[in-house]
């Protein structure tokens, strides 16, 4: 597995972060899209992810955000997140995300799969992989994690949600689900409602889809307000169905990621 920390400039793209990054999703954002994955597992698969993780898919979600308060897995930072310093065309996407070597969630989530299919893979390296094929699969279905590198994924973009100052990353990691007032399995019920059609098409689609589609999100909520805005009821009003979306399609294709591997 490449430990490769440089920063790469390519196509005006730049991948840069700060380490003491906000999570992408919340705690609770995490567990809800790892629940509707496990709930679209086929039996083989999920008797072979609990048998791995020791735990639901859901509570395993969270794993790669907590163990940020050890030094020793540092190297991962750069895993949970590909940022743009420019609107891209898709076509511009894939070129940029082909060619591009350093670590970031695209080059990192690819290699992850790969790797824990081998059969000489270690127990520990496959827990650790499971674990991160899961958390960046959803940390990339964050739009704010495909977002702008000048501003940290939006860290920087201040804001308020209703009196409280914050920022555009973490109105989308925390603040909006909170809101919704759910536990991640009431919430995860609630929303996990996809036809056999949409299973299928979303699945399907490459990663390098997944990252545009969040990365066009970003862009779009960028332009819909600015620095210093105060957010509330009809932020919730007019974003609510987009991130149920998120976490519904994060879901949906870790679930098909997960089938792939473990059949």
């Amino acid at each position: 597995m490449k430990l490769n920390f440089l920063k790469k400039l390519a196509l005006g793209v730049a991948i840069i972060y700060a380490p003491l990054q906000t999570m992408a999703w919340g705690t609770n954002g995490h567990r809800i899209s790892g629940q509707i994955a496990e709930d679209h597992l086929t039996p083989k698969a999920r008797a072979a992810v609990k048998a791995i993780l020791g735990e639901s898919v859901a509570m395993a979600s969270n794993w790669a955000d907590f163990i940020k308060s050890d030094p020793t897995y540092n190297y991962l930072y750069n895993w949970h997140f590909v940022d743009f310093d420019r609107k891209l065309a898709y076509p511009e996407m894939v070129e940029f995300l082909e060619h591009d070597k350093s670590a970031n969630a695209y080059t990192e989530l690819k290699e992850l799969i790969a790797d824990i299919q081998k059969k000489d893979i270690s127990k520990e390296n496959k827990l650790l992989y499971l674990r991160m094929i899961i958390h960046i699969t959803e940390d990339i279905h964050q739009p704010m994690h495909t977002a702008h590198a000048s501003d940290k994924g939006g860290n920087d973009f201040k804001v308020n949600w209703f009196s409280k100052p914050t920022n555009l990353h973490s109105i989308w990691d925390t603040e909006l689900i909170n809101f919704q007032e759910l536990s991640y399995t009431e919430y995860a019920e609630a929303i996990d409602h996809p036809t056999k059609d949409e299973i299928k098409e979303w699945q399907a689609e490459p990663l390098s889809k997944w990252i545009f589609e969040s990365n066009q999100l970003a862009e779009a909520f960028y332009t819909e307000i600015k620095p210093g805005d105060t957010l509330g009821y009809q932020y919730n009003f007019t974003h609510l169905a987009i991130l149920n979306q998120r976490l519904l399609k994060g879901g949906i294709r870790l679930a098909g990621i997960l089938n792939g591997i473990f059949g």
